[in-house]
């Protein structure tokens, strides 16, 4: 009979095998994607991506009875809402890196978080984003939170001045951004909002409410529907009642920026993209391979495509970067193969299809936390294997501490939502 350790063996590599192969498909089609290596971006191909910090599904279009997001629920039906899209690891600044390099965050350096003691970054080679569309004629952007490293591999060529409360003012962000977009300059734009709500913060979300030109929600914990990987306790209640208030503050920055689209006339000219680098900051998401801390929120709209449509294929934040290359016409890096594969026809089809699994890859978040995980994610299952399966799974400092957890260890549960509490601590 086969031991434990041969049948571990086996599983790591026929998902190893599954990586390299995948490696070759995405290879192939990154090539066809920049074949337009040549092409000009003077045809005034705007492009704009919100990014949302720890937004799960945790919206109206995703069926969410919680939310309070009116702006991007408009939004997805004027344009198309992904329902398989997944960030390929649950902690901000290695998704961050995917979505702007279109490398796995284990291939490009940035492990784990960059602020801070756990100072994780890019390696040198890799060249961003907003580096590429610069270099193919754009004028970029970043208003917002930027949180990867080293810089210079992800340069912008301006940061606009937040003038008020940072990064939580949402609202303030998108006036910003029509001034950027209303510069007497010709190039094409691309646009880089990133907010810091719904993001835990420090105090907690209580604190964080009151901004100008913001409404803030009012949502009464008692009508909060508990999502079933969550306990429903009172503390749970009220703190996801505050979670949803900060995504209504982020829904309005959105609203707002739309508007400044039309404003300036350029909803006709302008690709969006709405995401979010990682799921809910609660114990069960955030940080982990479970569908609630990688199974994210997609919505593009490209110009001139058919309004509300719903795309059922598989795409990752390693798709970003070779999604936007392709729809500017821009060339990608000359000195290796990105990961991701463009999903631009997916946008406007609904019928597309461009791969029917993914593969996810996570390996820091603090730099005390090690805890490598490799996932392969079909339409029917599941496989998250755990390298380091024999070690505690380790704790983000704002997940333990939140509300949510601290109920959790003071009433000595045995159950966590809908996993005993010793699986969820002891992964297998």
């Amino acid at each position: 009979m086969m031991c434990k350790q041969q049948k571990y063996s086996l599983i790591w590599l026929s998902l190893f095998s599954l990586f390299l192969l995948s490696g070759e498909e995405t290879q192939a089609a990154e090539s066809q994607a920049v074949a337009a290596n040549g092409a000009s971006a003077k045809s005034a191909k705007n492009i704009v991506v919100i990014i949302g910090d720890d937004l799960g599904r945790t919206l109206g279009c995703y069926g969410d009875k919680n939310a309070r997001t009116p702006h991007i629920d408009a939004f997805a039906k004027s344009g198309t809402r992904f329902d398989n899209a997944f960030c390929t690891t649950a902690s901000c600044s290695p998704s961050r890196s995917v979505i702007l390099s279109g490398l796995y965050n284990h291939a490009n350096g940035q492990y784990g978080l960059a602020h801070a003691e756990h100072h994780f970054q890019s390696h040198a080679w890799v060249k961003g984003l907003p580096v590429l569309l610069k270099e193919s004629g754009y004028r970029t952007c970043l208003i917002g939170k930027f949180h990867v490293l080293p810089e210079a591999n992800y340069q912008f060529e301006k940061t606009a001045d937040l003038k008020t409360q940072g990064a939580r003012n949402s609202v303030r962000m998108a006036e910003n951004a029509e001034e950027f977009i209303k510069e007497n300059d010709p190039r094409p734009f691309f646009l880089y909002y990133s907010s810091t709500d719904p993001h835990r913060a420090k105090e907690g979300y209580a604190n964080e409410t009151a901004y100008p030109g913001v409404k803030p929600a009012t949502i009464d914990p008692k009508e909060i529907e508990v999502p079933p990987f969550l306990p429903n306790e009172p503390e749970v209640r009220q703190d996801l009642a505050e979670y949803y208030m900060s995504v209504a503050r982020l829904d309005q920055g959105v609203g707002r920026l739309l508007q400044a689209l039309k404003n300036t006339q350029h909803e006709a000219d302008t690709l969006v993209v709405f995401l979010s680098d990682n799921g809910i900051p609660f114990p069960g998401a955030k940080t982990g391979h479970y569908e609630p801390g990688v199974r994210l929120p997609l919505i593009c709209r490209i110009p001139g495509q058919k309004p509300g449509l719903v795309s059922a294929s598989f795409v990752t934040w390693a798709d970003i970067t070779p999604t936007l290359l392709e729809y500017a016409g821009a060339a990608g890096p000359d000195k290796y193969k990105l990961h991701g594969q463009s999903f631009l026809p997916g946008i406007a089809d609904a019928g597309w299809s461009g791969r029917d699994h993914v593969f996810l890859s996570h390996t820091f978040h603090e730099v005390t936390m090690y805890y490598p995980m490799r996932t392969i994610r079909t339409g029917k299952h599941k496989l998250i294997v755990n390298l380091a399966g024999n070690l505690p799974f380790p704790f983000a400092s704002d997940l333990y501490f939140s509300p949510t957890w601290q109920g959790a260890l003071k009433r000595q549960d045995s159950q966590y939502g809908n996993r005993m509490l010793s699986a969820f601590l002891q992964r297998p």
